[in-house]
């Protein structure tokens, strides 16, 4: 039955989605991933319905993922504008719909620009992610009155179900920047500790004055502080004196 399909359909769609925002390491391959999958769900036969998805974190837009680089620079148009109907979609969290382009007074150079490629229907979708950020998914069409009813509906359907695997992604991809930058700290001060440690030994003096003598070459050199302990750690010699720190 026509349901029956459908549910499976959805339910298929969801798990792709779910699984491709876990497995990935990249934000951007996951996204990737999901306009071909909206482009190959929401496609008739034989037609190039293009697809980008607008990105809103810290109230900077970008397009972070494309099925095409003609939807990518399609999406771009609207940021050299900084307005337009899938902007309007992801800021305002609101369905935007423009059945002719020719006919919409909205936007008017935009509207000129977009023209000029050949592009006659636009649908803005916006997709839900919460922790103040926002997304929109932008479809683009050749073809005038493209998006009917049935259209809008299977879209914002996907929308809803792209939210959730959107939102997931973010979220381990702002957790794995996070893990990144603690690494990097950690490393940072583990090398520091260990230039320390070289200098105590260099000339028996006590952790602090070894740390107030990295400090001053750091400065008198104008080098960073995790640097010059990376270079001093990276030529130290335990065979010789090694590089002193002079007090």
């Amino acid at each position: 039955m026509p349901g029956e399909q459908q549910n499976t359909s959805e339910l298929t769609v969801e798990e792709l989605l779910h699984d491709a925002a876990v497995d990935s390491t990249d934000i951007e391959v996951f996204l990737n991933a999901l306009t071909r999958l909206a482009v190959h769900n929401l496609s008739h036969p034989g037609e190039e319905l293009l697809c980008g998805i607008t990105l809103l974190r810290q109230k900077k837009a970008s397009t972070v993922a494309s099925s095409s680089d003609r939807a990518q620079k399609l999406d771009e148009i609207q940021y050299d504008y900084a307005d337009g109907p899938c902007l309007k979609a992801a800021r305002e969290q609101v369905l935007v719909h423009v059945p002719d382009l020719q006919e919409d007074a909205r936007w008017p150079e935009y509207r000129e620009t977009v023209l000029e490629e050949g592009v006659r229907s636009i649908l803005g979708v916006p997709i839900a992610i919460g922790s103040g950020n926002a997304a929109g998914l932008n479809l683009y069409s050749d073809e005038k009155g493209r998006f009917d009813e049935e259209a809008v509906e299977s879209a914002q359907q996907y929308a809803r179900q792209a939210s959730r695997a959107l939102s997931l992604a973010v979220r381990l991809a702002r957790h794995r920047d996070t893990e990144a930058d603690l690494q990097a700290a950690l490393e940072s001060r583990t090398t520091v500790a260990l230039a320390i440690g070289i200098i105590m030994g260099q000339n028996r003096c006590s952790h602090e004055e070894a740390f107030d003598l990295l400090k001053s070459a750091s400065s008198s050199r104008n080098i960073k502080l995790r640097e010059l302990a990376a270079d001093l750690v990276a030529s130290a010699d335990p065979s010789s004196a090694g590089a002193h720190f002079d007090r």
